[in-house]
């Protein structure tokens, strides 16, 4: 709002009619008519802070924000004790969505005007716009560094442990990694993952033009016989492929009917509602199992980290390959 202001200055009793009648055209909205008589009364008036703070205003209005800045900076300039032209500073920044800047010229304003109701509600705002804005950058930097290897650093050291052979964990470890890696940017991208079975399949003994890397399993969870029936087949698919190591997942919406997770798995559930997806992980001699939930910041959808659960309370398909013996 334009301010009355004070003194008469050079221009005597005509300098306070232009800004008395840019005063009356900025209440009825013609900024563009008020940044006018603001101009002229400047050139009869030029020391008088108020006018820069009037014009400021207008051109803020008028969403002229290089301008607007410079008059506030000049009633800045004329009268460093006056909370209003940092007032106004702090108001263009703000247009200008630099909420640190504008944040600081706020700051100043409310040490000279300590009792401004208005300058505090403007500071908190900005603080809480400042924050959202740190957090929306970190929700996307989350979002875009997926490092799921990270995540699963305990598991290497138990599969180093199970498989002997280094080249043999490794295989299965990054075959593992790559499969949520690519569920957690489908997840982020639509909110969803299809219910699929990876192979690890064997490069060498596999025969290539009969058996996929993946198996689609989105009718398996619809009643215990096809769950039963797509079970069967997957242990089939496993054995006669030559697979390595398998990996399913499947999103936690459509794990629907309770036999899926023996007796106690509802009971022993400690994720409450959040919404995400399934990852089990299948080899012969390891098999584990993980939840990665989501949830929803700054309007981006977010995978959590991945969190182990109890394969034995709530394994989404029983084991796959037949247990082997580390040894054998």
């Amino acid at each position: 709002m334009a301010e009355a202001g004070v003194g008469s200055g050079k221009g005597g009793s005509q300098e306070i009619s232009l800004k008395d009648k840019g005063n009356e055209f900025f209440k009825a909205g013609n900024y563009l008519k008020a940044a006018a008589l603001y101009t002229q009364a400047i050139k009869q008036d030029p020391s008088n802070p108020t006018l820069y703070s009037n014009r400021a205003a207008a051109f803020l209005n008028l969403v002229k924000l290089n301008k607007a800045l410079a008059d506030a900076e000049t009633t800045i300039t004329l009268n460093p004790q006056w909370e209003k032209g940092y007032f106004r500073k702090g108001c263009i920044l703000e247009a200008m969505e630099r909420y640190d800047d504008a944040l600081a010229a706020f700051q100043i304003s409310l040490q000279y005007n300590p009792q401004s109701a208005e300058v505090s509600r403007k500071i908190k705002r900005l603080s809480q716009l400042a924050k959202d804005k740190k957090r929306a950058q970190e929700v996307q930097n989350l979002r875009s560094n997926i490092d799921i290897a990270k995540s699963l650093e305990t598991l290497k050291s138990e599969m180093s442990e199970k498989y002997v052979a280094e080249d043999s964990w490794k295989d299965m470890f990054s075959f593992l990694v790559e499969t949520i890696e690519a569920a957690v940017k489908s997840w982020h991208e639509t909110s969803k993952v299809d219910p699929k079975v990876y192979f690890l399949l064997d490069k060498e003994k596999t025969q290539s033009d009969k058996y996929a890397p993946v198996v689609n399993i989105d009718k398996a969870f619809e009643s215990p016989h096809t769950h039963s029936n797509c079970f069967s087949f997957l242990r089939q698919y496993a054995e006669d492929s030559f697979s390595r190591a398998a990996c399913l997942v499947a999103p936690k919406s459509i794990i629907a009917y309770p036999q899926v997770w023996k007796g106690q798995g509802s009971r022993k559930w400690k994720h409450g509602q959040h919404d995400g997806f399934f990852v089990q992980f299948e080899s012969p001699l390891l098999r584990k199992l993980w939840f990665i939930s989501s949830s929803n910041e700054m309007g981006k959808t977010l995978c959590r980290d991945p969190e182990v659960l109890d394969i034995g309370a709530h394994e989404v398909l029983p084991r796959l390959f037949k247990e082997k013996m580390p040894n054998s």
